[in-house]
């Protein structure tokens, strides 16, 4: 494998670096360095700005309004956005819902949805894990019984990052209830804005309320609505999974959670020398450094596979995405010392500018710190990840 760039893609990594130091609203990439909330209008600036460009869907193919940018181009894209303040780009309606859809969905489901994803027309969330439903997600229990031209919808989901800004959710729901496991499951879109959907925040450890329990009440969806197959859930729920695991790597988020690392390890001691001469702090950068390199050809591998189903590999992305993402929010809160800890959720939403090293800058560190701690669990946890790689990549 070639790790060197061609002149071509030191062109287009230029040319999207000058696009993004250009394009990106200063306010914006101050709330994402100063790890500040990213609110719903602040998604739909950067998506938006994007979508005018062309660049909206960077990993969809030209026929359906992508880019069609290759494995390098996309991953150069992703790099560059983030290390230049951009705010992850939503992955329910681009990187999970959308490629079912373009997979499996219907004529009229491409017409109707794909379009509306790429400028956030319409905010997509996840209905998969349920209350004692969530690694074992076949065991589900949101029942869609089939009433003349349409479902009615009865259970509940948790975990629901974001649906209290979503008009959509595509959710997993048992259609046959006396078959076993992952048979008799449905994956059918609802629209959140009707009657019967109820969303209720929970407090996470940082003090934010990003996810969700969502209560389902005869909630309704015509047929027109199931993708696929009916019962058939599970096989487009697992092509789901595999999109969002490898996103779930985030490379270019731990190539911007380096920088800002890297950033607190400059701010001066009480002694006056900086942080980064310190022998400890040193090897410790520089080890997480070569980790994220490493991952950066690991996704690149994974991505440039001849198959759109990045299948079990993406569990390995998954693991070791995770837990560097895990381990830079762990060091950053570490070299911060004692400005990571007294961390005030209410000065999270404040407009703050962006200051640079000091505890202004730092006191999010505590509050990232825990955040990040759920990406072991979410998309599947990484213990079942571990599981999956053993045994369809191992064979034990």
């Amino acid at each position: 494998m070639d790790l060197t760039w061609t002149p071509e893609e030191r062109a287009f990594r230029e040319e999207v670096r000058a696009f993004a130091q250009a394009k990106l609203p200063a306010d914006l990439r101050a709330k994402t360095f100063a790890h500040h909330r990213i609110k719903r209008d602040d998604y739909l600036r950067w998506h938006r700005i994007l979508a005018e460009k062309g660049w909206g869907a960077p990993s969809w193919p030209k026929e359906y309004g992508g880019t069609g940018w290759n494995a390098v181009q996309r991953m150069i894209f992703e790099i560059e956005c983030f290390k230049a303040g951009a705010p992850r780009l939503l992955p329910f309606g681009l990187g999970m819902i959308g490629p079912v859809l373009i997979k499996y969905g219907t004529q009229a489901q491409k017409d109707r949805f794909l379009s509306r994803i790429i400028n956030v027309d319409d905010w997509w969330c996840q209905g998969y894990s349920e209350p004692g439903s969530g690694s074992d997600l076949a065991s589900l229990k949101t029942r869609a019984e089939r009433v003349g031209d349409r479902y009615i919808i009865n259970g509940q989901k948790t975990w629901t990052t974001l649906a209290h800004y979503a008009d959509w959710m595509f959710c997993l729901a048992r259609t046959d209830p006396s078959a076993k496991a992952q048979r008799g499951i449905s994956m059918i879109l609802i629209d959140m804005r009707q009657p019967g959907v109820q969303v209720r925040p929970i407090k996470t450890l940082d003090g934010g309320a990003e996810v969700n329990e969502v209560w389902l009440e005869n909630v309704e969806a015509p047929l027109e609505n199931l993708i696929g197959e009916e019962n058939n859930g599970w096989t487009y729920a697992k092509y789901l999974l595999g999109h969002e695991r490898s996103g779930i790597a985030g490379i270019g988020h731990c190539h911007r959670e380096l920088a800002i690392l890297k950033s607190l390890a400059e701010r001066t001691m009480a002694s006056g020398e900086s942080l980064s001469l310190n022998p400890r702090v040193r090897d410790s950068i520089n080890r997480v450094e070569a980790q994220v390199l490493a991952l950066e050809m690991m996704v690149l591998r994974v991505a440039a596979d001849e198959s759109s189903d990045p299948g079990p590999k993406a569990s390995i992305l998954k693991i070791r995405g995770s837990e560097l993402q895990m381990e830079l929010a762990k060091l950053q809160m570490q070299v911060a010392g004692s400005d990571a800890w007294p961390y005030d959720p209410e000065w999270m939403l404040a407009e703050a500018d962006f200051h640079g090293p000091g505890p202004e800058y730092s006191a999010a560190a505590a509050a990232a710190y825990f955040d990040m701690r759920k990406t072991a669990i979410y998309g599947g946890t990484n213990e079942v990840q571990k599981g999956i790689i053993a045994k369809q990549i191992i064979g034990v």
